[in-house]
């Protein structure tokens, strides 16, 4: 990959940012990072929240999280009252279907966000928001790689295009952004889609144009990141996203044509069709 591009605010004079957090404290708990994101956000998009789950039991002493742990009760607390605190301070209604991982802990923060907001939509299951899903192929080999050399260093192997039963970098990253432009909600609308640290942290990898992370980037518990689209067709548009008090831009195109030139292509990419919203 390239050299990280540059943080650029959305500058069109439909992009204009509003006061939100200053309406009420932050909920207990919520990663700091959300609050400054969330003074950043713009006004009257279909926007989307790319969140890690809430608080969630602990993992064992090697760091690998079963898919059965639950959310703790602080967990669940604070996705009722992040969900309440979006409901009531920003100029977006949540009443719209979420998605999420199929995985226990994380329909639980969306359904818990939904009651705190007020609302009770459906949850869809999402097989590209879990493993293996956006950046697994084959899980008996990845999964092996994955206790050998740890979480971490499994993301960075990914990131750089040197890990065995993935997908290419820029495909994994492209399916996510096909998931999410299919799924944007009406105008005006804010989405949930709750997935897990590990995709979390590789989506934000591709979208920086990192080949590596550290600790410190990796996303927190009930941490994510805002974004919305153009109105444009897929291959067109650009995708800008928010990520710990910064507002970032990516061109589609440009995931599209590295991954087109790259050497290592999977399967062919399958982008989505022009969305028309009634």
């Amino acid at each position: 990959m390239n050299k990280p591009f540059n943080a650029s605010k959305a500058t069109t004079s439909s992009d204009k940012s509003a006061p939100h957090s200053s309406v009420s404290s932050a909920p207990a708990h919520l990663p700091d990072s959300m609050i400054s994101s969330v003074d950043l956000l713009p006004i009257d998009k279909r926007l989307i929240l790319f969140t890690r789950h809430s608080l969630r039991e602990r993992s064992d002493g090697q760091g690998f999280a079963s898919y059965q742990l639950p959310l703790t009760p602080k967990g669940r607390v604070l996705a009722r009252s992040w969900g309440r605190w979006l409901a009531g301070n920003l100029p977006y209604s949540m009443d719209v279907d979420s998605i999420s991982s199929p995985i226990g802990r994380c329909i639980d923060t969306a359904q818990l966000m939904q009651e705190g907001a007020g609302l009770q939509r459906s949850i869809t299951h999402e097989s590209l928001l879990v493993e293996p899903g956006s950046l697994v192929t084959e899980p008996e080999l990845a999964n092996q790689v994955f206790k050998e050399i740890g979480v971490l260093n499994f993301i960075n192997r990914f990131l750089q295009g040197n890990l065995a039963g993935t997908k290419n970098v820029y495909q994994g990253g492209l399916d996510i952004l096909s998931l999410f432009y299919q799924n944007q909600p009406q105008q005006g609308h804010l989405m949930l889609a709750v997935s897990h640290d590990t995709l979390l942290s590789a989506f934000l990898g591709v979208m920086l144009d990192r080949e590596e992370i550290n600790w410190d980037d990796w996303p927190k518990m009930m941490e994510g990141s805002f974004l919305w689209f153009d109105d444009k067709p897929f291959r067109e548009t650009n995708a800008y996203f928010v990520w710990r008090g910064k507002v970032y831009t990516r061109s589609i195109k440009t995931l599209i044509d590295r991954y087109e030139s790259s050497s290592d292509q999977g399967s062919k990419l399958i982008l989505p069709p022009e969305v028309k919203w009634t």
